[in-house]
């Protein structure tokens, strides 16, 4: 059992702290701030929760993060009353936030300074994911840290791996973002075909699912978007944060990316729609404008 403290409960980290106290039976206390969602988690899962992110990462052996971009990922380490200031020395900050690589290398030097690790690790999985404890986890960061972290981290994971130095593991989720926002945009348009030349799409995906178009967006998500339901898994509103994210970067490093570019202003129109809520299969509510 290790003495762990996690910063932010929003959708993904509300359940995978309760993974960290119940499936990896550690001794867990949150910090949100919201401090009532705290005290919520504290009294459902048996934990302790903290006012300020430096008194909940006191003398813990591993501290995770899960907030909302930079800003906030700042906030809560090198803040005024961020975990940096509390951290003992030895110990490894897990960010599970989808941030930027520059802000991961930013916070690294800093981990270095104080005396412990950082490992950036950003999940893929979405919300059911998280709520199962099946998250894909991609870290950058050094080997001991992670192989320390490792054992914790499969608490909520299905699948773990380290990409490389620190800021690989934003890099790589960057990748899962672009492959992922082209993939949808893609079912999106055939779906929206297929309606229009009046098949039954049900049968139509039951065929092409288990050929070289199958995906887990086909499998899971098909059937919602074919009912105009986009109340499942990641927001427009995050999925925007994300790709802005992989464009700037991209801009950066010299990359070319034509298809993330477009599909982003896809779902600008689908913000404008009153969609910045939606899930990330509601492209397909675009094109049935």
């Amino acid at each position: 059992m290790a003495s762990v403290a996690f910063l932010g409960l929003g959708v993904m980290g509300y359940p995978m702290a309760g993974h960290l106290k119940n499936k990896g039976g550690h001794d867990v206390t949150v910090y949100n701030r919201t401090l009532a969602k705290a005290e919520r988690w504290a009294t459902q899962h048996g934990g302790a929760f903290a006012p300020t992110p430096a008194e909940a990462a006191i003398g813990k052996d591993f501290v995770f993060a899960c907030v909302g971009n930079d800003d906030d990922l700042r906030e809560v380490t090198i803040g005024a009353q961020g975990a940096f200031q509390s951290m003992k020395k030895g110990a490894v900050f897990i960010d599970n936030t989808t941030a930027s690589a520059e802000v991961a290398r930013e916070l690294d030097a800093a981990a270095k300074a104080g005396g412990f690790h950082f490992l950036d690790a950003p999940v893929s999985g979405g919300q059911a994911g998280a709520e199962n404890g099946i998250l894909t986890v991609m870290v950058g960061g050094e080997q001991d840290a992670f192989d320390r972290a490792r054992p914790v981290i499969d608490s909520f994971a299905r699948m773990v791996g380290l990409m490389g130095t620190a800021g690989a593991g934003q890099l790589t989720k960057m990748i899962n973002q672009i492959c992922i926002a082209g993939l949808v945009q893609g079912l999106a348009e055939g779906i929206h075909f297929g309606k229009k030349a009046g098949l039954d799409i049900e049968k139509v995906v039951d065929v092409i699912s288990k050929g070289a178009a199958g995906s887990w967006q086909m499998e899971n998500r098909h059937k919602t978007m074919n009912a105009g339901n986009y109340d499942f898994g990641f927001a427009v509103d995050w999925m925007r944060k994300d790709l802005g994210i992989c464009l700037e970067e991209a801009d950066r490093n010299g990359a070319k990316l034509p298809v993330t570019a477009l599909v982003d202003q896809f779902y600008k129109d689908v913000q404008g729609m009153g969609g910045k809520r939606w899930d990330t299969s509601s492209l397909l509510a675009r094109l049935e404008k």
